[in-house]
């Protein structure tokens, strides 16, 4: 009779603060990028938006706590199960701190060579990591995380980020709303690297719904070994099941040497910040902007340049 309750009163738990954490996702600020941009036509402005204020860190809150509160809402959690991803980094972060908030165990796959400050922090927030080989990449923690939830399909809740639909879903709801709220509509070209592909789907087409004419712009590392954390280069990986080829207008792509370069550039000239996959979101945006005469740009800095820190290269100048 006490288990019971004391499930009951988790359940209630969960309920009260799962109701609450949606205020506290997203509303992220609007930053321009003047100086990188001032050799621009002066009809055209150049913002990115500034998903590092999100609770966890990065942008991966947003579709993270839509997974698990439609998981939560629809029963899929067994009580003591094991919610499983697999994760470059930034999407575990999340999974763990919203884990640890509403009592859910977190267990993650991914590739030993994650940032060590990635690595330190799933530990400090207590999820259960499996480390795979470095050089399959995101690809191999895909295949390990598959695996098990075959394997043990009662201990684990495989929330499965690169398929579930409610993780473009929470750019439709919350980022693309607000980007058209904070531009007053007047956005014309949208950027977003490629990942799991969730923020440019989901944003493209809250977007073109009120924007027929706006342009899609999807960004992607330049080949198949590079070094941009969170970005795929999809011709040679497991392409998400989320992505559709034909949602962006077209494909950027950008090397690890001009994604490290503009974060460098990003902190000493604008004062931001930022991780690698921004960097790359940076360099695409301003090749589009100098193509214009005039025009609206909007990209999206996933996270801050905290996690990237034990990365020599990146900071220094080449």
């Amino acid at each position: 009779m006490n288990s019971q309750i004391n499930v009951l009163e988790k359940i209630e738990t969960q309920s009260i603060i799962s109701s609450s954490l949606p205020s506290l996702v997203g509303n992220t600020p609007l930053l321009p990028l003047e100086k990188i941009g001032q050799h621009l036509n002066p009809q055209v402005s150049l913002y990115a938006k500034a998903e590092w204020f999100n609770p966890s860190g990065s942008v991966k809150d947003r579709p993270a706590l839509n997974i698990i509160l439609e998981a939560l809402e629809r029963g899929e959690f067994s009580e003591g199960q094991h919610l499983l991803d697999s994760t470059s980094g930034n999407m575990g972060i999340a999974y763990a701190t919203f884990g640890a908030t509403l009592g859910i165990p977190v267990t993650l796959i991914l590739p030993s060579n994650a940032s060590k400050e990635r690595i330190q922090i799933l530990e400090a927030l207590g999820a259960e990591l499996i480390l795979t080989d470095p050089l399959e990449g995101t690809d191999g923690a895909i295949k390990k995380a598959m695996q098990l939830s075959k394997q043990e399909p009662g201990r684990y809740f495989y929330a499965n980020q690169y398929d579930n639909p409610n993780n473009w879903k929470a750019h439709y709801q919350t980022t693309g709303p607000e980007i058209l709220q904070q531009t007053g509509q007047s956005i014309t070209h949208f950027v977003a690297g490629l990942g799991t592909s969730g923020t440019l789907t989901g944003v493209a087409r809250y977007l073109r719904q009120n924007l027929p004419q706006i342009e899609i712009i999807g960004v992607q590392p330049d080949g198949p070994l590079h070094g941009v954390e969170g970005l795929k280069h999809m011709a040679s990986a497991i392409q998400p099941g989320i992505y559709d080829p034909t949602t962006p207008d077209r494909i950027i792509h950008v090397s690890t040497e001009e994604s490290y370069c503009m974060v460098r550039r990003l902190a000493r000239e604008e004062g931001y910040f930022v991780g690698v996959s921004s960097g790359s979101a940076a360099v695409a945006a301003l090749r589009v902007a100098e193509e214009l005469d005039r025009g609206n740009l909007v990209t999206i800095f996933p996270d801050a340049g905290f996690k990237y820190l034990s990365d020599e290269e990146l900071w220094k100048e080449s």
